[in-house]
C-alpha cells in the first residue's frame, strides 16, 4: 500500500539562492526599463496525455470537470461538453474507465505532490452518465465516396470505424464471432466490462450513417483476401490476438492444457458453467487474473452434477514477484482477497501425466529473472496435483485459413510507423495483432491508422508518426469555437503587430514535440487534497462462488468536480491570477472577458514589463516561459 506524504516540502528556491538576493531583485524591479526577455504562453503536452496510448486529451476534459473550460453551446451539461472531447481520442469512456490500467494515472505530475489526479474514475463516471443520457456520437460529415473495410469488430476494429467515419469514408466490418466487442466481450469477464453498458457503447457506432457490421464472417474463409482488396478502397486488420502461446516443456500437449484466451472466451460464451477442482494458471498478467478470479467465481460440480458447485483450488504462478508482475495492483489484491493462491518468483518445469494422457501433477520450482530470463534455484523444486492448466503468457494473431499472407513469421502483422502493412499496397493494421498491449493501445493504433487510411485515400504518402501522438489542444479550435478566432491577414509587411488582430499574440504550441516535466511547475501552490476514490465492493474467498457483480461503484458528480480540480493543468494556464497579482510592474493583466478562452486568460504589456520573470516563477503549470520581449 502506497503510502502518501500529506507535508508537502516543495521549494523552487532555497534559503541563499544568490540569483534571487535582494540587491539583485531590488535593481531588477525597480531600476530596469528595458527588457529583451518576456513572459510567453508555452502549451506543451501533459504527461497523463503523453503517457496514454490513445492519446486522450486528459487536461481538456479534467478542465471541464473543474468548471474552468465552458461549453460554447449554450446549455449543454458539462458532463455532455466532457464527453465530447474524450470520445475525439476514444468512444468507448465507460468501459476504458472500468478497466484501463491508466498509464495516464502512474504518468501524473501530480504523484510528486500528493497522488494521482483519479482519471480512470472520471472518464468512468462521464461514460455512464452518457449512457444513462442516451447521448449518441456526434453527426458525421458527407461522405468522401471511399469505402474501408475494417476487419474484426473489437476495440481496435470498432474505433477504426468511428475515427475513419469521422473523415468522411464509409465504413463495413467484418467480425467472425456473431456479436461485436472482441476482447472487451469474450476476453474480459462480465464483473469488469457490464455487457449493457459495453452494447451501448458499440451501439453508437453502429447507428452511425454508412458504418454497417457482418457478422459470422471469417476472412480468409468466407470472404478471401483478394475479393476485399477488389472491393474496399482500404483495408484495417484488427483482428486482435485470438491464440493463446504454448509452453515447450514435457506434457504441455495435454488435452487439459489449455489456453486463457480459450478458457475465457468459453466463459463469456456461456459454455463454461463448471471446470476443474484444482486448476494451476500460469501467467502474471490481467488475462492470467482474470481466468483465476472466474475459475473461482464459477465453482465445481461433479461428474454427475448432482451436487452444488463447490469453490474451485487456484494457483497462480508467476515468474515475476508479486510488486513486479505485469496485472494491476488492484486486480492481484483482488484476487488474493478472493482466495487464490498466487506464488510468486516461480518457474514450471514439466507437467506430469497419468496413463490417459491427462495432466494430474505440476513440477515447479522458485526462480530469479536475470533480465527477461527466469533462472531456476537449485534445490527448490516442488509438485502440486493439477486437472487443469491453464496457460496465460501471450497470445498471437489468428492468421491461418488464407491469411498467411499478413503471417511476419511470428504470428502478428508487420507495420511501418505509420501502421501500414508492410509489404502491401492499401493495407494497415492496429492493436493486439501489431504487438498484444492495452485495449486502449488498440484504440490508440486505430486513431493513427485513420489518419494514416485517410492521407494514403488522398494521395499522401506519411513517413512517420508525430513525435507525441496525442489529440491534443488546439488554440485556434478553441477560438473559432468560442467566435473569436484572428481576422484575415493582408500579408502586407507593417509595423507594430502587437496591436493586429490577424495573430495570435504571445503565445506558442510546443504540444507536438515537448511534454512537460514536473520540475517545470510550480509545485509550491498546490495543498494537499485527497483523490477522491470509487466505492469498491471487495468480495471475499468464503462469498466469491456465483458472484459476477460488478466490484466498483461510479463516482458521484461532486466527487467528479472534485478531482477535476485537483487537476495541475500542466502546460497549460488555469486561471489562477498568480502572474496577474505578483508581477511588479503590472504588467500582466487579464483578457477582457468576452474575448476570453482556454489558453486566453492573460496577456502582457511588453512596453510595462522589465524582464525579472516572477511571474514564470509563481505560474504553477508551467506555462509561462520567458521569450523575447520588445
Amino acid at each position: 500500500m502506497t503510502t502518501i506524504d500529506t507535508k508537502l516540502t516543495f521549494r523552487r528556491f532555497e534559503n541563499g539562492d544568490s540569483m534571487w538576493n535582494w540587491d539583485d531583485l531590488h535593481s531588477k524591479i525597480f531600476e530596469q526599463d528595458t527588457s529583451y526577455k518576456c513572459p510567453t504562453y508555452i502549451h506543451r503536452t501533459p504527461p497523463c496525455q503523453s503517457g496514454c496510448p490513445s492519446g486522450h486529451d486528459v487536461r481538456g476534459w479534467l478542465a471541464i470537470a473543474r468548471g474552468m473550460d465552458k461549453s460554447p453551446n449554450e446549455g449543454e451539461a458539462w458532463q455532455a461538453y466532457a464527453f465530447h472531447r474524450m470520445i475525439e481520442a476514444n468512444p468507448f469512456p465507460s468501459m476504458m474507465g472500468r478497466v484501463c490500467p491508466a498509464p495516464c494515472q502512474k504518468s501524473c505530475n501530480r504523484n510528486d505532490v500528493d497522488d494521482y489526479v483519479g482519471i480512470n474514475a472520471l472518464e468512468h463516471y462521464v461514460g455512464d452518465w452518457a449512457i444513462e443520457n442516451k447521448l449518441p456520437l456526434p453527426e458525421v460529415p458527407a461522405l468522401s465516396g471511399k469505402h474501408v473495410a475494417v476487419i474484426g469488430g473489437g476495440p481496435a476494429g470498432l474505433a477504426a470505424a468511428w475515427f475513419l467515419r469521422l473523415k468522411g469514408h464509409a465504413v463495413t466490418i467484418f467480425e467472425e464471432k456473431d456479436k461485436l466487442g472482441g476482447m472487451m466481450r469474450y476476453g474480459i469477464p462480465g464483473y469488469r466490462t457490464p455487457r449493457d453498458m459495453l452494447d451501448a457503447e458499440i451501439g453508437r457506432v453502429l447507428a452511425l450513417d454508412s458504418v454497417s457490421a457482418r457478422t459470422g464472417v471469417r476472412v480468409g474463409r468466407d470472404i478471401s483476401m483478394a475479393e476485399l482488396e477488389h472491393d474496399f478502397d482500404a483495408i484495417f486488420w484488427g483482428i486482435g490476438a485470438q491464440s493463446g502461446r504454448g509452453l515447450p516443456l514435457p506434457g504441455a500437449d495435454a488435452p487439459n492444457c489449455i489456453s486463457g484466451v480459450t478458457f475465457l472466451d468459453a466463459f463469456n460464451r456461456g459454455q463454461l458453467t463448471s471446470t476443474e477442482k484444482r486448476i494451476l494458471v500460469i501467467g502474471g498478467g490481467d488475462t492470467s487474473i482474470d481466468v483465476a478470479c472466474v475459475a473461482r467465481r464459477i465453482g465445481h460440480i461433479d461428474a454427475q452434477g448432482k451436487h452444488s458447485p463447490s469453490n474451485v483450488d487456484v494457483v497462480l504462478s508467476s515468474l515475476f514477484e508479486l510488486e513486479k508482475m505485469t496485472a494491476a495492483q488492484p486486480e492481484r489484491e483482488d484476487a488474493i482477497r478472493e482466495g487464490v493462491d498466487i506464488q510468486a518468483g516461480v518457474m514450471p518445469l514439466e507437467f506430469i501425466k497419468d496413463a490417459e494422457g491427462r495432466i494430474r501433477k505440476a513440477r515447479l520450482t522458485r526462480c530469479e529473472m536475470k533480465g527477461s530470463a527466469p533462472h531456476p534455484i537449485e534445490g527448490t523444486e516442488y509438485e502440486i496435483d493439477v486437472d487443469l492448466v491453464v496457460l496465460a503468457i501471450g497470445q498471437s494473431a489468428d492468421l491461418a485459413e488464407g491469411l498467411s499472407a499478413l503471417d511476419n513469421g511470428k504470428g502478428s502483422i508487420a507495420v511501418d510507423s505509420t501502421l501500414k502493412v508492410k509489404g502491401t499496397s492499401k493495407h494497415f493494421a492496429g492493436g493486439d495483432a501489431i504487438r498484444p498491449h492495452l485495449l486502449t493501445t488498440a484504440i490508440g493504433n486505430a486513431r493513427v491508422a485513420a489518419i494514416s487510411i485517410d492521407h494514403f485515400l488522398d494521395g499522401i504518402i506519411d513517413e512517420k508518426r508525430p513525435k507525441v501522438d496525442v489529440r491534443g489542444f488546439d488554440l485556434e479550435e478553441e477560438l473559432e469555437a468560442r467566435n473569436l478566432e484572428p481576422e484575415t491577414y493582408s500579408h502586407e509587411q507593417i509595423r507594430g503587430t502587437s496591436s493586429g488582430k490577424f495573430a495570435i499574440h504571445n503565445y506558442e504550441d510546443r504540444g507536438a514535440t515537448h511534454v512537460i516535466k514536473s520540475k517545470d511547475l510550480f509545485k509550491g501552490h498546490f495543498k494537499y487534497e485527497a483523490r477522491e476514490l470509487r466505492d469498491e465492493r471487495h468480495v471475499h474467498e468464503d462469498q466469491v462462488l456465483g458472484d459476477f457483480k460488478e466490484r466498483i461503484s461510479v463516482l458521484t458528480e461532486e466527487q467528479a468536480r472534485k478531482e477535476g480540480e485537483r487537476c495541475m493543468s500542466c502546460g497549460m494556464c488555469f486561471e489562477c491570477d498568480n502572474c496577474v497579482i505578483y508581477c511588479p510592474q503590472t504588467a500582466v493583466s487579464r483578457v477582457p472577458k468576452k474575448e476570453r478562452a482556454v489558453g486566453r486568460y492573460v496577456q502582457t504589456d511588453y512596453g510595462k514589463c522589465i524582464g525579472c520573470h516572477i511571474c514564470a516563477d509563481v505560474c504553477p503549470t508551467g506555462y509561462i516561459q520567458m521569450g523575447l520581449g520588445e
